[in-house]
């Protein structure tokens, strides 16, 4: 992350206990939080709480005389990379918007010197009055992010835009905060593309299949699973509805992600099927091309000959393919392919054979510890109907922000894909 630390504010909304579970992504993330809770927020979300879990002190009032003595909200408003208003209520906002200052919260967010983000929480009709839209665009004129509120059922009744977004989504804002670009800009799902694919159910396979030969033994490959779970993470920052269909990994599951676990191409092929219907899927497992034959009930023991005992093989079923030939085959439909030699040509090839809409190619040639797999980078070229992009050099992460970018690009044009702005 290219913030690390965090000064939350908790403004004074039934949303505020959503609070608790940022602050655990934050510290999760490798993150630092120091809390401010204004007087509102202190009757949902209690001060003992957010310490706890911060594992740091948390400042409620201007009038400390200990903290005061030594100018507390000026070295407070001056020691984080990153300051976050949230929930933001339209109580708080209007008070940033027109530069009050009377408490403790709003008065080092007019002492920062450091950035600004604002996450909204408040009834639809609220976040829908002019006055707080005038002061939303007041707000990020002034150069504070506003982060657009998720639409759905209110503690009050009501239903509408003015949800606070799911701790996951802010703190993927948080965590891409600054960050450069993989290409030329890093996608911001915040502010006017915030979430562009928010209500999107997108689909992810990852990591290699196990094909077992006995008990002890296996057929497999290297990949690691990293590029995979890193677009899955990307997928659901930009709001999308992300099932993860994931082979033998030792991965943490990416905030807001959907898991499930499998061993063989088999079992893959029957999870993905299940998961459909998708708009997007986005194959990335490398999925071993062949299983045994016949799977042996107990181990093969070597008779003291020295002879290899046979080992006949089968076809696994092809699982792009399944889907792309599949009633229910999602709009946008993307494979992967890792080749050692001719990569473009043979993605090229492998798009037309496959009925792939995309195919994502990389070079895995090297020997073991080198190769992209398993590793942290990688180096891709992006196989379209229209040509190749040949992308440059980026850590994985960067890659799949990358390739979800293209994504909300290609179904806001193809799609009728509304914005969440």
């Amino acid at each position: 992350m290219a913030v690390r630390r965090i000064l939350l504010i908790v403004g004074g909304g039934i949303a505020a206990y959503k609070s608790c579970e940022l602050v655990r992504l934050i510290r999760k993330g490798g993150g630092e939080v120091t809390c401010v809770v204004t007087e509102g927020g202190q009757h949902f979300v209690t001060p003992m709480t957010l310490a706890a879990l911060s594992e740091k002190p948390v400042y409620t009032t201007l009038w400390d005389l200990k903290n005061e003595a030594e100018m507390g909200h000026i070295q407070l408003s001056r020691e984080a990379d990153l300051v976050v208003v949230c929930p933001a209520t339209a109580d708080l906002m209007a008070k940033m918007a027109a530069g009050i200052a009377d408490d403790l919260a709003t008065t080092l967010l007019l002492a920062t010197d450091k950035p600004v983000m604002a996450v909204p929480a408040m009834n639809v009709r609220m976040w829908e009055h002019p006055a707080t839209r005038r002061n939303v665009a007041r707000l990020r004129d002034d150069g504070v992010t506003v982060l657009e509120p998720d639409e759905g059922p209110m503690a009050c009744g009501e239903y509408g835009a003015g949800r606070l977004p799911e701790p996951e989504a802010i703190w993927q804002a948080i965590r891409a905060f600054g960050s450069p670009d993989p290409l030329a800009g890093q996608p911001d799902f915040a502010g006017e593309n915030h979430r562009p694919l928010h209500g999107r159910h997108v689909l992810v396979t990852a990591g290699p299949t196990h094909e077992p030969i006995d008990p002890v033994r296996y057929i497999a490959n290297r990949s690691s699973g990293k590029q995979g779970f890193a677009i899955a993470e990307a997928a659901a920052a930009a709001g999308a509805q992300v099932t993860l269909i994931a082979g033998p990994v030792h991965l943490d599951t990416p905030p807001g992600v959907d898991r499930y676990d499998v061993e063989s191409a088999a079992e893959m092929l029957d999870a993905v099927e299940s998961a459909l219907p998708a708009e997007v899927a986005i194959m990335v497992a490398a999925v071993a091309d062949w299983r045994a034959a016949e799977c042996a009930n107990r181990k093969i023991k070597k008779d003291g000959s020295g002879e290899v005992p046979p080992l006949a093989l089968a076809v696994n079923p092809d699982i792009l393919s399944s889907v792309a030939a599949s009633p229910a085959r999602p709009r946008l439909l993307i494979g992967f392919a890792a080749e050692t030699d001719d990569v473009v040509a043979h993605a090229q090839a492998k798009r037309l054979r496959k009925g792939a809409d995309w195919i994502v190619a990389n070079d895995v040639s090297g020997p073991p510890g080198t190769s992209v797999m398993g590793g942290d980078s990688n180096t891709v070229h992006l196989v379209t109907a229209d040509g190749v992009e040949d992308w440059p050099a980026m850590p994985k992460d960067k890659v799949a922000a990358a390739l979800i970018e293209r994504v909300a690009e290609n179904c806001r044009a193809h799609n009728g894909m509304k914005d969440d702005a």
